[in-house]
């Protein structure tokens, strides 16, 4: 939950007291709703969930049963090392996040070693302070030897003595030569990790336009195919600037009400040909599928009708057995009463309703700036 357990006054946790350093706060962040739930000692789930960089999640056994909530700075074990991450997320809560992610609570589990102390972080600090110019000058060295990759952030080890580089690519690449760069020059064990487009921006993390964080930065973990099929179903306009996000790929947030713009759909017919009336053809122009209203326009006419979904149904089944309506609509009453809810007419009214003010407001306007003068030179004489 990162810094949920601060406040303003002494608290628990990180000791921030909102102001975190770590650069993980309010990232990917989980609200635990098992927190209050009370279970027995001998059955409380000893396995904790650790956050590290830019919201990257781990699960660490606490086998020496240490007192620690959340928040709290605390060294992991890792392969060939030691880590420091944050206590993100303990209990009930955890034990279903690893069944959900398909991680077996077995021995592979790695241990929590203590509570970070003032050492510990001294040395993370140091080792922090190193990742922004190793980032830099390995981009050099990727430029040099003209690699096809794009490297995205670069994470050291709490010990010191391992830095992950975070890259993406569109191929696969052969960065072989570059290790034995990178480890000679900075003398350190060095691990390449490859990730797509969606996951670079959640690390980097930015403002959409909608005005909020994005969602892969803030709670989405699960990366879903998006295709332009969704757009198609929202009657969206397929333009690629405005339906791409910043990783370059369809906006995620495509899929939310994809499920039910296809509930609505169910009930919408589809229209292939024009509908045959006496009046003449009329081609369909829009749908509003919440409303269940269809537009359609005459070819010889330029205003849109619109149609309920039932009418246009029945026009359908007339015009396959070789019959012609009148007209759209089932009498003129209809007519009248769907047309006076057409597009424009909210602003029609709101037309007719502010036309007489304007113009009493700049009469009256006029009225007093004619006055005002001689008013006082009246009081002067």
């Amino acid at each position: 939950m990162g810094c949920a357990s601060c406040g303003t006054g002494g608290s628990a946790g990180c000791q921030n007291n909102g102001h975190c350093s770590s650069g993980g706060c309010n990232k990917l962040n989980v609200f635990d709703w098992l927190s209050n739930m009370d279970v027995p000692a001998m059955h409380r789930f000893d396995v904790a969930e650790v956050r590290f960089k830019n919201g990257r999640k781990e699960f660490f056994r606490n086998a020496k049963k240490l007192d620690i909530v959340t928040g709290d700075p605390v060294v992991v074990d890792v392969p060939n090392g030691h880590h420091i991450g944050y206590i993100s997320m303990q209990g009930e809560l955890v034990r279903l996040q690893m069944s959900k992610k398909g991680i077996p609570d077995d021995d592979t589990v790695r241990e929590i070693y203590r509570k970070a102390t003032s050492r510990d972080m001294e040395r993370w600090d140091e080792a922090r302070n190193k990742e922004e110019s190793v980032m830099y000058r390995t981009k050099e060295i990727i430029q040099q030897t003209k690699l096809e990759m794009k490297l995205t952030d670069v994470e050291f080890q709490a010990d010191g003595t391992k830095a992950t580089f975070y890259y993406s690519a569109d191929g696969r690449v052969d960065f072989r030569e570059l290790i034995k760069m990178l480890a000679s020059e900075f003398r350190i064990r060095i691990e390449m990790r490859q990730i797509s487009v969606r996951q670079e921006a959640g690390r980097i993390g930015g403002l959409g336009v909608c005005g909020r964080e994005l969602c892969c930065s803030t709670w989405l973990t699960d990366f879903k195919n998006v295709s332009t099929s969704a757009a198609r179903y929202q009657n969206l306009s397929l333009n690629p600037s405005k339906l791409s996000g910043q990783c370059g790929r369809l906006k995620c947030c495509l899929n939310y009400e994809l499920d039910t713009y296809m509930e609505a759909l169910e009930d919408i017919p589809e229209v292939e040909e024009s509908l045959k009336t006496q009046r003449g053809s009329a081609r369909l122009q829009k749908t509003d599928i919440f409303r269940k209203i269809m537009w359609f326009g005459y070819d010889d006419d330029n205003n849109w009708h619109p149609v309920p979904i039932d009418r246009v149904k029945e026009i359908q089944a007339m015009n396959k057995n070789g019959k012609k309506p009148s007209s759209l609509a089932e009498n003129e009453i209809e007519v009248e009463q769907l047309e006076s809810n057409s597009i424009n007419s909210d602003l029609e009214a709101m037309d007719k309703k502010f036309s007489g003010k304007g113009k009493k407001k700049k009469k009256k306007r006029n009225k007093y700036r004619g006055k005002k003068p001689q008013h006082r030179k009246s009081e002067n004489s």
